[in-house]
């Protein structure tokens, strides 16, 4: 499948380059537009939404980890260029699709930073607070391997920026889905601190590169960001800290006692799209597709890492954890059925027709 568009489409240069106003797959040489679909196992599909191949089942013909073994990751500045992403495959190594999804901030702003770049002399951008400010930028859903590589890009280890879950604001992607805590490069040095003209920081949105590079200002103490420094690789099972269960697992059934002591509040009613069916093995299962909506409840975890890779062998090889989202928009994991459907039923919930 060639690319929709290449990277010579959307220059690098001035930084921080064009950016397309789409979700994208990037791959060698250009980029693949994604399309939302909440019956979509991977929740995107590639290519048009009629016709489009499920993500998941994309990065699969391409030995490539799916969305589930993914991160969320805020890009503010280049790294949604899809030129400097392909730079960074041909400079630094980093390998594989990567799945680039159009997000809306909220509280957030992408602003100037008070240092320039050694390289070429240009000013990069540095993650802001900013109550109530609307922002369009976007979040990689990156493998631990490609956050590795972008480490190296953003001098991690040597202190120019920090790879921190932001507790400030809000960002979703274009389907509307919650990415609370979302990971993002965050400035550390002092030269990566927001630059401060007359008192303010200046958003990139409000001045091009050319007239950024020569501000002159001072230095903000802070960016005023509620932040939290991530140790080490980020772990994919890590995120979101919740769990949507809808059978077995749910308050009052045989299994809740596997996550009883796990949590660290109430489950709580939602609703997730999918269809759910009676195996009539004393265990249902939830098909995502684009049927009636399927009832259950949403669990908080305390340690979803540790956690999940347990129940991953209570519910076994013919169920998938996959990311949903809620009626409501918020991400959580849940188990969807992969494996035959026959002689199953249509169920409207799990507890009325198991008790019936």
């Amino acid at each position: 499948m060639p690319p929709d568009f290449p990277d010579a489409a959307y220059p690098a240069a001035p930084y921080p380059g064009v950016v397309p106003h789409r979700s994208f797959v990037h791959v060698e040489g250009g980029g693949l537009t994604l399309a939302a679909d909440p019956s979509a196992r991977s929740s995107w599909r590639v290519g048009a939404l009629e016709r489009g191949t499920d993500l998941d089942a994309w990065l699969a013909a391409r030995d490539a980890p799916p969305m589930a073994g993914r991160v969320p990751l805020l890009t503010y500045g280049s790294n949604r260029n899809p030129a400097k992403i392909g730079w960074l495959r041909r400079e630094l190594g980093l390998a594989g699709p990567v799945v680039v999804l159009r997000a809306r901030t909220t509280g957030l702003t992408a602003v100037w930073a008070h240092g320039l770049r050694v390289v070429d002399d240009q000013r990069p951008a540095v993650l802001a607070a900013a109550p109530g400010l609307v922002e369009e930028h976007s979040v990689w859903f990156a493998t631990p391997a490609q956050v590795a590589v972008l480490d190296r890009c953003e001098g991690r280890s040597s202190g120019r920026y920090r790879l921190a879950r932001v507790h400030t604001g809000e960002v979703r992607t274009e389907d509307g889905t919650l990415l609370d805590d979302v990971l993002a490069y965050v400035g550390l040095a002092g030269i990566r601190r927001p630059l401060l003209v007359d008192g303010e920081p200046v958003r990139c949105a409000d001045l091009p590169q050319t007239a950024a590079r020569v501000l002159r200002g001072e230095r903000a103490p802070s960016d005023g960001l509620e932040a939290t420094t991530l140790v080490g690789a980020p772990d994919p099972d890590a995120w979101p800290a919740r769990l949507f269960v809808y059978g077995t697992l749910q308050p009052g059934e045989r299994a809740w006692r596997l996550l009883a002591g796990a949590t660290t509040g109430r489950a709580e009613p939602v609703t997730v799209p999918g269809t759910l069916l009676d195996t009539g093995l004393g265990y249902p299962a939830m098909l995502r597709d684009p049927g009636p909506g399927v009832p259950g409840h949403l669990v908080p975890l305390r340690d979803p890492g540790a956690l999940l890779p347990r129940l991953d062998r209570y519910e076994g090889p013919g169920y998938a954890r996959v990311r949903v989202t809620t009626s409501d928009g918020r991400a959580c994991w849940t188990y969807v059925w992969i494996a035959p459907t026959g002689g199953f039923r249509c169920i409207e919930r799990w507890r009325t027709s198991h008790l019936a």
